[in-house]
């Protein structure tokens, strides 16, 4: 029986009686399918109910084959040996053994029929890239990067049936990208990812869109679902049109129906004070043309409910994925002018900028380069949060820096609370104006920072930074893209558009980087800072 996945009447709420499935069923069968959906939509929910991690409250969960997951969040314990991380220690131990001239059963028993366990390991550490991390080695050794792909590479070595990825890109550099991306190429199983990263999406077989507790099916990679969605938005916003015009018509329609009702009724009543027929003649005339004009009114009344309730199908096929619109003429940045000079920079982990390096206003700059190279490092020297060990970081003009953590917010504050601390001058009034363009309207806005979702949050973030007094004309992001959805890719895309100021940002996300524009490219590699291309950059691993 070939492998598979399915979920049948699926049911899962939170402790607090947040519904996130109701009577789901779905099933995955070989191929590699991309999961998508925007933030909060249960797709990381639903990969924990494929593994077992979580158990739903009603409906089956059934697997035909081993299962694997890869989480969100890899963990390992830094003191463990990579072969023990890898899940083959005894094996590998007992394999020893047996070549060391050891001929105890329970050596033969615990290899069973897999004698080449270490070759297989080491090959496939190798094909992920970590060749050079050796199997006596502790996981404390290798970088956060590499940390996942071991995790990937220990899935790799059990052969499951069924692999589940949760985000596995995050966090991860180029070089390590492109290794997972064969990785995922090569799976011969049934593979399910929850991603943002459009280069993996555009590895997958099928697109699964995860929207409402509902999944809607899309044959192709995510390239081709995008095509086929734009397609449907096209005829669903056509279906509104359609349906508006003809709400529009059924109440006119109506109208008219009224009026003449009104019109029959002053005729009727004239025809009655002036006494031109029999009275028993007039009262059944006004019955029957008091019954007509009801049925005529009720008629359209039916219609034009029939006409609000094909108008409210079609808008909610519509998707509502808000873009965010902001006009801020104070971050500009007039060409040329100096924002930031780094002179004989060398910082806490001992990254150099050797000489002068200049970045002029409204320039885009990508820092790129491997896991532990030292951007973070640079960033938060730039920032001022990090004193350099040797040279300069120089700011000429006011920055902001919106690290990976998101901690510039205040969890105990509000969404406005939060943007007033940045701007204190501010009145609440244009506060909250402000903040409906970053799609934090009314009540939104007085939302605790606490109970945001990651991708709400990072939008309250870039917001406060955005609009902090005075404006900021250098903005410096670190991995922005990080666990945002598309949706949210795309809002952060449309306010960067709107800037106008400089723009200084570490990323793995080549297609995030290529749509904010970048116009200048700058590696960290073996410790230095140096000059590079987009072509230099995509050619990496």
């Amino acid at each position: 029986m070939s492998a598979s996945l399915t979920c049948t009447s699926l049911s899962f709420a939170w402790p607090d009686g947040t519904t996130v499935f109701d009577g789901l069923d779905i099933a995955f069968g070989p191929g590699r399918t991309g999961l998508v959906g925007v933030n909060g939509s249960g797709k990381s929910t639903l990969l924990k109910l494929l593994s077992g991690e979580l158990t739903p409250a009603g409906g089956t969960v059934k697997a035909a084959g081993e299962v694997g997951c890869l989480p969100q969040n890899v963990t390992l314990d830094t003191t463990l040996r990579v072969d023990q991380a890898l899940g083959i220690a005894e094996r590998r131990a007992a394999l020893h053994a047996i070549e060391a001239g050891d001929a105890a059963e329970e050596h033969f028993e615990t290899v069973g029929d897999d004698w080449d366990v270490e070759e297989r390991a080491l090959v496939t550490l190798g094909e992920l890239g970590l060749g050079h991390v050796g199997l006596d080695r502790t996981v404390g050794e290798v970088s956060g990067g590499e940390s996942v792909l071991l995790r990937l590479a220990a899935l790799l070595l059990r052969r499951p049936d069924v692999l589940l990825l949760d985000e596995p890109t995050n966090n991860l550099d180029l070089y390590a990208r492109r290794r997972l991306y064969q990785a995922v190429s090569a799976w011969p199983g049934v593979l399910v990812v929850v991603s943002h990263d459009r280069e993996l999406l555009d590895l997958v077989d099928q697109i699964a869109d995860l929207r409402s507790g509902e999944v809607a099916w899309y044959g192709g990679n995510f390239s081709a679902y995008e095509e086929a969605l734009a397609v449907e938005q096209e005829a669903a916003e056509r279906m509104v049109r359609v349906a508006e015009a003809d709400v529009r018509k059924q109440k006119r329609e109506l109208s008219d129906a009224h009026l003449k009702l009104a019109r029959r009724k002053r005729y009727g009543q004239k025809m009655w004070d002036s006494k031109r027929e029999p009275k028993i003649v007039m009262g059944a005339r006004k019955r029957a043309a008091q019954e007509s004009a009801g049925k005529h009114r009720i008629m359209h009344e039916e219609r034009l409910a029939e006409a609000r309730e094909r108008l409210d199908e079609a808008e909610e096929a519509v998707r509502d994925d808000e873009e965010i619109r902001v006009e801020l003429p104070y971050t500009a940045v007039p060409p040329g002018r100096q924002v930031l000079t780094l002179e004989n920079l060398t910082t806490l982990y001992g990254a150099r900028a050797g000489g002068i390096v200049d970045l002029r206003g409204p320039e885009r700059v990508a820092l790129v380069g491997r896991n532990g190279a030292g951007k973070t490092t640079l960033l938060r020297t730039v920032a001022g949060e990090l004193e350099p060990v040797a040279g300069a970081a120089t700011a000429h003009v006011p920055l902001r820096f919106l690290p990976q953590r998101l901690d510039v917010l205040d969890d105990d504050l509000t969404v406005a609370e939060n943007v007033a601390r940045f701007a204190p001058a501010a009145t609440n009034n244009r506060i909250r104006a402000r903040l409906a363009r970053f799609l934090f309207r009314g009540a939104r806005a007085d939302q605790r920072a606490a109970t945001l979702s990651g991708g709400e949050r990072f939008r309250a973030a870039l917001a406060a930074l955005m609009l902090a007094e005075p404006a900021p004309q250098l903005l410096l992001l670190d991995e922005p893209t990080n666990n945002l959805d598309m949706a949210s890719v795309r809002q952060l895309t449309s306010a960067l558009e709107s800037y106008q100021g400089a723009l200084f940002v570490a990323s793995h996300d080549l297609p995030f980087l290529r749509s904010a524009g970048i116009t200048r490219w700058l590696l960290l590699e073996d410790g230095e800072l140096r000059e590079t291309s987009a072509e230099e950059v995509g050619a990496l691993g």
